[in-house]
């Protein structure tokens, strides 16, 4: 089982994010509308597990099973649809790695992340209480990953609904 590890925050994220952005850009090309930095490393001070997360918005839902395809045979791990009709896929290095969805352009699941990742982006004080949060559950969970990301859903449900109010 991997250890749950929550690290301070390190400005080189986004360069990361540029790095992957750029290669995730280039596999998919014009049939892509947008790649956005998401999670918790998108959050410039927030302690995060090191691993960039990324979502790929294909310009429509018809150019999915190609893009699938495109990206299984480059150099990720396909983890297959979260249930949210956004498709995952990982690639570890030493000290972090990326998680990079694919979805289509009306997907609802990555509407609440740009939500959750703009609303924490611009108010301190609730990222701050979410990396306590993210600290304290990571010290409890003893590397049991649905007691920490179950830990987080009450928290991150009623930051997307404060951000939804604000929209």
């Amino acid at each position: 089982m991997r250890a749950i590890k929550v690290v301070d925050y390190d400005p080189s994220w986004p360069r990361l994010f540029a790095e992957i952005s750029a290669e995730v850009s280039a596999l998919l090309g014009d049939r892509l509308l947008s790649i956005d930095h998401i999670g918790s490393t998108s959050v410039p001070g927030l302690a995060a597990k090191p691993k960039i997360d990324l979502a790929a918005v294909m310009i429509s839902d018809a150019f999915l099973p190609a893009a699938i395809e495109i990206v299984r045979a480059a150099d990720f791990v396909f983890h297959g649809d979260t249930g949210e009709q956004r498709w995952a896929f990982t690639r570890d290095h030493d000290g972090y790695g990326f998680r990079l969805y694919l979805c289509g352009p009306d997907n609802r699941a990555h509407r609440g992340r740009i939500l959750f990742r703009d609303y924490l982006r611009n108010h301190p004080e609730r990222a701050k209480a979410y990396a306590d949060l993210k600290r304290r559950l990571a010290a409890e969970a003893d590397d049991d990953w649905d007691f920490y990301t179950g830990g987080k859903t009450d928290f991150v449900s009623e930051t997307v609904r404060l951000a939804a109010l604000k929209t």
